[in-house]
């Protein structure tokens, strides 16, 4: 069945009909460049997800990029990187092969269509104005009847009237004849006029209309067809990524597979493990027993080489970890009112003073030192380290390691140089023997830069073997050492009692009489200061005391409500910060006795 046998009469609705599929074209259009819109928009947004989450810093340069959680976490990121390369291929596709293309085909159907209805409504027009020269004819001939009809009626009273004269008669029978002929005209005008009606009629709706009607049909066709086409294409473009964004789901299950817990611990060790030596055991002092304050019998006098010992009550300092942070003193608490408590600000009872003691003369030196800060940070390279050439700066493990890399990087450089060379002796060889090839002359440049390389690679070499050997001595005696002082057990205190007073006293003097170990004679009284002090550095910045601090405990200082003081650190988080006063002196005060201005 076809429009033009069943539909022949059907002009309106084919024409609301065929504009009806045109606009589902063009809805289908908008909403495939909407939904390439979408998928622009998704692709953009994941690429920018993945900028925001990738590391900053290259891989080598980055410790965290060793771990395998971080690994899996990167390749997550490029997997989803890859999937919105996809969703922007699809986008791409749906774009090009859908949007673009149907547009255009859509602009072809609505000129077909616009001509097929201009042709079906011209052959509408035609036959209307047959129709009318119809009507036209009819009404002549119908016209010309009557008055022929009339006119033979008027001859005829004529005829049988007696008073009408001859003449009269004859007029009227004339009259009545030409009508009648006029009439026999407008008839066959009338009956050629209807024929040609007829065949045009049969013409229009038989075959012109029905030919128009077919056309249309087959126009609607070809663009339902066309659609549902692009209704394919709309899954065909999801359908040719489906492989690669299996392939991207695929590889982020792997990653999820690739985390390994154990390795990255192992990884955590290797990047720092330090090397150092486990600190020794903490030696048992006793404080519950009176001391002797005389210099000739105290344990913390001045020995029998004439340098006062630092161990004693007050000043007697185990230190557990020689990278650890220091044992800073509390931040004083502050009363509700922001001030400090009144007991907070001293910072524990003074200890009795006699006239010239051990102890007095160790106060006195532990405030007239400027305190150095011993932490893990310095030791790692922080803010003041000066990075040295051999590593020295960081802990023996990571120097080893350090080294060893430096060293198979000059390796791989020498051989380099060294393939140079011999690549360069060949060449020149070649020029030797065919001198049409090149100058050999010209090489001599490149072979004496490239011995020259070698010379410094090797010195450089042997450099950094040399320190590598050293910094392995220094990991295994530090690991004989921590062993070697691990495996015996600790010894026990040989103080007495707190309650047997004769027994105190005479350990206090068996104590006296001991002579002074062995670190503490070869070790200059300042030592362990100079451990704690380091030379200062330029203020990063101001600030002024809201309140009165006595600093009297190790490492801080003093200062007056309203004084300006230069800032030298930053607190870190323990409550303290390092100050240095106009009239001289550096240490740490309160963080919350402060108020900072940073340069």
């Amino acid at each position: 069945m076809d429009w033009g046998t069943e539909l022949w009469d059907q002009f309106e609705v084919l024409e609301r009909h065929t504009q009806w599929g045109l606009d589902l074209l063009d809805r289908y259009v908008k909403f495939v460049k909407e939904r390439t819109e979408v998928e622009q928009a998704y692709a953009k947004q994941l690429r920018n997800l993945v900028k925001k989450y990738l590391p900053k810093r290259p891989a080598k340069d980055d410790p965290e990029s060793k771990f395998s959680q971080q690994q899996s976490f990167v390749q997550i990121l490029q997997e989803v990187n890859d999937f919105a390369g996809q969703r922007e291929l699809v986008a791409e596709n749906l774009s090009v092969r859908v949007c673009l293309e149907l547009v255009k085909y859509s602009q072809e159907m609505k000129q077909e269509r616009k001509m097929h209805f201009q042709e079906g409504r011209r052959a509408q027009q035609q036959l209307e104005s047959g129709f009318k020269q119809l009507e036209n004819s009819k009404r002549k001939f119908e016209r010309d009847c009557r008055e022929a009809e009339k006119a033979a009626q008027t001859a005829e009273r004529l005829d049988q009237d007696i008073n009408a004269t001859k003449a009269d008669v004859e007029k009227a029978k004339q009259q009545a004849h030409l009508r009648s002929h006029m009439a026999e005209e407008s008839k066959n005008e009338y009956a050629a006029q209807l024929q040609r009606f007829n065949r045009d009629q049969a013409h229009f709706y038989f075959s012109q209309m029905p030919q128009i009607f077919d056309k249309l049909q087959d126009m609607d066709e070809r663009r339902a067809t066309r659609l549902g086409a692009g209704y394919g294409l709309l899954s065909e473009a999801e359908l040719q990524v489906v492989p690669i964004i299996a392939k991207c789901l695929e590889g982020m299950k792997v990653a999820a597979d690739a985390v390994d817990a154990k390795n990255d611990s192992q990884v955590l060790i290797e990047l720092h493990k330090s090397g150092f030596a486990r600190p020794g055991d903490v030696e048992f002092e006793d404080f519950s027993q009176p001391m002797n304050r005389a210099p000739s019998d105290s344990s913390l006098g001045t020995p029998s080489d004439g340098r006062p010992e630092l161990r004693g009550p007050g000043r007697s300092r185990a230190k557990r970890w020689p990278f650890g942070k220091k044992n800073k003193p509390h931040p004083p608490p502050l009363s509700p009112l922001g001030g400090p408590l009144p007991s907070a600000l001293p910072n524990g009872p003074p200890s009795p003073r006699s006239g010239r003691d051990p102890l007095a003369i160790l106060s006195e030196i532990s405030k007239s030192v400027k305190p150095r800060l011993a932490s893990f940070r310095s030791l790692r390279g922080g803010r003041g380290t000066v990075a040295s050439e051999d590593f020295s700066h960081l802990p023996p493990e990571q120097q080893r390691k350090r080294l060893q890399q430096q060293l198979e990087e000059r390796n791989r450089e020498l051989q380099k140089e060294v393939d140079q060379r011999e690549a360069l002796k060949k060449m020149k060889d070649v020029y030797e023997k065919t001198p049409q090839m090149g100058d050999p002359a010209s090489l001599e440049p490149r072979i004496t830069e490239t011995l020259s390389n070698i010379e410094r690679l090797k010195l450089e070499v042997q450099k950094y073997e040399a320190w590598l050997a050293e910094a392995e001595s220094r990991v295994l005696s530090n690991r004989g050492d921590s062993l070697g002082r691990h495996t015996r057990p600790p010894d026990p205190p040989s103080s007495a009692p707190p309650d047997s007073s004769s027994n105190g006293s005479q350990d206090n003097k068996e104590s006296s009489e001991e002579p002074p170990s062995e670190e503490g004679q070869d070790t200059p009284i300042y030592t362990e200061f100079d451990e704690d002090f380091e030379e200062p550095t330029s203020p990063i910045g101001q600030c002024v005391a809201i309140y009165h601090f006595e600093g009297s405990s190790e490492g801080t200082i003093s200062m007056t409500e309203g004084e300006d003081l230069s800032l030298m650190e930053e607190d870190k988080g323990d409550g303290w910060t390092r100050v240095r006063r106009k009239q001289g002196g550096e240490g740490y005060v309160p963080t919350s006795y402060l108020r900072v201005s940073l340069n």
